[in-house]
């Protein structure tokens, strides 16, 4: 499987997630009561898979050979896309914070929470879109096949160094996540 494959793929666990997410939005704005342990899964979620697992994935090492390939590091792809994580890192450790907030006032937090879930939609389906037609096409026409062996590699380090099972449990995680929440 080729990097670009892989990144793709954890697009649509990620789409899942935030169909999730966009469904405790609404609850939250129609009063419901939304379980802490639901949200905290969600943040846990934002932090290890998006940030710690597939960011990482794409800044540290995707990004580092596309620059080496001359890609320019300012404007549009990867100064846009750097910009655009660090905009997500902000709005994940908002959400963790309103979490912890929502469950230490029983629900005051509800505001918050939902600032920060709408930040958080109104990010990501651009962003996704802008990796999977504009730098992971270019990254394929760049990439040799010892770069994206090189790159899958260094994936699957990434995500040993999460624990084992931990990206495959929050794969599945993803999957189940929209059901429990419809059924909240």
């Amino acid at each position: 499987m080729k990097v670009t494959e892989i990144l793709e793929e954890e697009h649509r666990v990620i789409q899942s997630m935030a169909a999730s997410l966009a469904m405790v939005g609404e609850d939250l704005e129609k009063g419901k009561t939304v379980p802490t342990n639901t949200l905290r899964i969600l943040s846990q979620f934002l932090d290890i898979f998006v940030m710690r697992c597939h960011h990482r994935k794409e800044e540290a090492y995707l990004f580092t050979v596309l620059q080496t390939k001359r890609v320019p590091t300012t404007g549009c792809p990867l100064a846009v896309l750097h910009d655009e994580h660090a905009k997500v890192q902000t709005l994940v450790s908002q959400f963790a914070d309103s979490v912890e907030q929502y469950a230490a006032t029983s629900g005051e937090a509800r505001a918050s929470l939902g600032k920060t879930i709408h930040g958080l939609l109104a990010l990501l389906p651009g962003h996704i879109w802008k990796e999977d037609y504009l730098l992971l096409p270019m990254a394929d026409k760049l990439l040799s096949p010892q770069e994206q062996e090189s790159l899958v590699s260094q994936f699957e380090q990434v995500e040993s160094e999460l624990g084992p099972g931990i990206h495959h449990g929050f794969e599945r995680l993803a999957e189940d996540l929209e059901e429990v929440v419809r059924r909240q």
